[in-house]
């Protein structure tokens, strides 16, 4: 057991000043676990996604009708909302999970030595995408669920996703902040770019899928989106969403095609060979649940795949360069044994 060093006035003062700072001097976490912390928010990160598409599912979109409080009179939801209630209000409630697993990785990653300060940056931006969110999630409740406030919400998680990959996948690159160097020429980075863009696409359509269909999220009538006015109806957006998934499933297997050609490094081709895999299991939940009327379980595996593919792509475009070890005093240098993540 380490003793618990003793503070004086002044130590205390600082930490109510600047608590990171007072918690870093006397704390050095593993990177092990600052990694950890990272990957923690990311799950979450997807876990949100997933309940709130939970509370879609379950028509429980309005099970608190109005927003901060779940009811005018109450925080909480009561008995007599039922179930849906008590759906929408655990969904609200695991904000505050997602925000201390936040919290927890900007915390560890301010604490590690030498500090990183791009990892603390990435997790105060996750705190703050997580805030506006919160704040559009109240947002969608007032105006009664419209399709294109869902769609936004859904969006701005896709976003806080990115940043939790980007910083978890930092935190497996070594020491130091110093510039990466390429895996790939610049044509292999122009294909990424273009999956990139196409995965985009992909994740957008999705959500005029989800806001023209028949999930509305509440018992009650809910409008949908009008895609009318495009001369589309939800079949046709549909069919969109479907050569859209199609294009991204070519472009990844010609990138491992190219990666094999030039016989690139073990990173980019195992997580494109993920990214593949992934996009083949999600293609067929989103066939299956097209053809069986959108039951509500293939729908919510969807929604997790979505997260999943997103996450993919993000790794495979960050595994395009390998970030050197920094050792004191040694010039930057590529570590051979390190095999981007």
């Amino acid at each position: 057991m380490v003793p618990v060093p003793k503070s004086n006035r002044a130590e205390l003062a600082q930490a109510v000043r600047n608590p990171l700072a007072f918690i870093a001097e006397r704390w050095t976490p593993e990177n092990r676990t600052v990694r950890r912390a990272a990957l923690t928010a990311l799950v979450m990160s997807c876990v949100i996604v997933v309940t709130g598409g939970a509370v879609r599912l379950t028509g429980s979109g309005l099970g608190c009708p109005t927003w901060p409080k779940c009811t005018a009179d109450s925080l909480t939801a009561t008995s007599e909302m039922g179930v849906h209630g008590a759906i929408e209000f655990g969904n609200r409630m695991l904000t505050y999970v997602l925000c201390a697993a936040v919290g927890w990785a900007i915390i560890a990653a301010r604490s590690q030595k030498p500090v990183r300060r791009t990892l603390t940056r990435l997790g105060w931006t996750q705190f703050w995408v997580v805030m506006g969110n919160a704040v559009l999630g109240g947002i969608v409740v007032l105006v009664g669920l419209n399709p294109y406030t869902v769609a936004a919400h859904f969006l701005l998680s896709t976003a806080l996703i990115t940043v939790a990959t980007l910083m978890w996948v930092r935190t497996g690159e070594g020491e130091g902040d110093a510039a990466p160097r390429p895996l790939a020429g610049k044509a292999v980075r122009q294909l990424v770019w273009c999956l990139v863009v196409a995965s985009g696409l992909l994740v957008a359509v999705g959500t005029v899928v989800t806001g023209s269909g028949p999930h509305a999220g509440d018992s009650s009538d809910v409008p949908r989106m009008d895609i009318g006015a495009l001369g589309l109806d939800w079949e046709g957006v549909s069919k969109l969403h479907a050569v859209l998934a199609w294009i991204v499933v070519s472009l990844t297997f010609a990138l491992w095609f190219v990666l094999k050609a030039v016989d690139a490094p073990r990173g980019p081709l195992t997580r494109t060979r993920e990214l593949f895999l992934i996009l083949l299991a999600q293609g067929v939940i989103g066939y299956v649940q097209y053809f069986t009327e959108l039951p509500e379980v293939l729908v919510g595996a969807h929604m997790l795949g979505s997260c999943l593919v997103w996450i993919a792509v993000v790794r495979v475009l960050l595994a395009l360069h390998e970030r050197p070890r920094m050792e004191p005093g040694i010039p930057a240098q590529a570590d051979p044994e390190l095999s981007p993540v």
